[in-house]
């Protein structure tokens, strides 16, 4: 009986007034808790809220003060045991909140031959992870490159994230950046510097709402020994190329003098 009022009420809309009020969006980690607030002092008996959810306005919620309160669950199961209705306002609250929950949100308050219209915007973001950082010298650097102007990679990875933008500081100037809308993927950004660069480097992930950062210094990911080993190895192709030259000297020596010999 208390569904045929609901749509009875709704389908009488165009013949009641209807005030539609768009609330700023609201925003939130996994985990916290979002209130949507009706902007009511106080629910009358012969009120009626309904409190929809989704591009399809699934019923998840209402207050009757008349034949009591009712909370429903059919959005696939992803608001049981989250709901809490104000009983005074008719404000909703969503506890414990996860990236499922993000969608648009109704609510109708039918006072008489009235009919007030609030619509939400939820944005809940996932957990941010602490970026992760490797680094590799790159195996074959240039001929104009001398062991002291020999550089480091460092590649700064986060897995499986959405909404999220990924950016290299050299202390706060802003180096690079990539950004993932929608997509839960894994993203990557690389900067190349020197081993001797003593600036201090931050990788940094964050959303609207947060933030995580790895700082770190060039020396504990990029080590001196790969600059060694490339100098140790410039030296040893010196050192055979200078053999080289000695032996064909030599060789052509040694032919001079057997021809010289001969001749006598």
């Amino acid at each position: 009986m208390s569904r045929t009022l609901v749509f009875l009420c709704l389908g009488l809309w165009c013949l009641v007034g209807v005030e539609t009020d768009y609330v700023k969006p609201a925003e939130a980690m996994e985990g916290d808790s979002v209130t949507l607030h009706t902007g009511v002092t106080q629910i009358h008996s012969d009120d009626l809220v309904l409190w929809t959810f989704g591009p399809n306005d699934t019923h998840i919620a209402k207050i009757n003060r008349g034949h009591g309160e009712i909370v429903h669950d059919k959005a696939d199961g992803r608001f049981r045991d989250r709901l809490q209705l104000d009983n005074q306002t008719g404000s909703l609250t969503i506890t414990n909140t996860s990236t499922r929950h993000s969608g648009p949100y109704k609510v109708d308050i039918i006072t008489g031959n009235k009919v007030s219209v609030k619509t939400f915007s939820v944005t809940v973001y996932a957990s941010l992870s602490i970026p992760v950082i490797t680094s590799y010298s790159p195996s074959n650097p240039s001929s104009s490159e001398t062991p002291s102007s020999s550089r480091c990679v460092l590649l700064c990875s986060v897995m499986n994230v959405t909404h999220v933008t990924l950016s290299w500081y050299r202390e706060t100037s802003l180096l690079s950046s990539i950004s993932i809308p929608e997509l839960n993927t894994t993203i990557s950004l690389h900067l190349e510097v020197e081993y001797e660069d003593n600036n201090t480097y931050s990788c940094v992930l964050n959303n609207p709402i947060s933030h995580q950062a790895r700082h770190l210094n060039i020396s504990d990911f990029c080590h001196a020994t790969a600059c060694v080993n490339y100098a140790h190895g410039f030296i040893e192709d010196v050192i055979r190329l200078v053999i080289s030259v000695l032996v064909g000297v030599a060789t052509v020596a040694v032919l001079i003098y057997d021809i010289r010999s001969r001749r006598v």
